[in-house]
């Protein structure tokens, strides 16, 4: 399993990015996924997840919202009113077990190479 995320990229302060991360070499509906982001000098910290139906999300919240696509194995992530401190690389994640309600870096198995979000003010 393959992790592709993307859509990074420098934005002023209210301005908005949307996220994409495309998994391959798997059954992309067979994975709950999130997002985390990783600031310079911080832990690398849980935006929020989406079931693997698409039908529930945990722990993102306004002005961010999680979506995604099983017919295009897509996950995105919205990001409006974005401020400096959204500055980060951005990872997704894959989990299979279907954990759910985890925050936790250890319970998601596959992990994308980041993008970096730079917000300007």
């Amino acid at each position: 399993v393959q992790l592709q995320a993307s859509g990074g990229g420098p934005v002023q302060a209210g301005g908005s990015l949307r996220l994409s991360c495309r998994l391959s070499g798997g059954t992309f509906s067979n994975y709950d996924m999130a997002w985390f982001r990783q600031a310079q000098g911080k832990e690398r910290e849980h935006v929020g997840t989406i079931s693997h139906s698409g039908d529930s999300t945990y722990y993102v919240h306004y002005p961010f919202d999680i979506s995604r696509d099983n017919a295009k194995s897509t996950m995105y992530l919205q990001m409006n009113e974005l401020k400096p401190d959204d500055t980060a690389v951005y990872y997704c994640a894959a989990d299979r077990s279907k954990t759910w309600g985890s925050r936790r870096l250890t319970t998601y198995e596959y992990w994308g190479q980041g993008t970096e979000v730079t917000v300007s003010s």
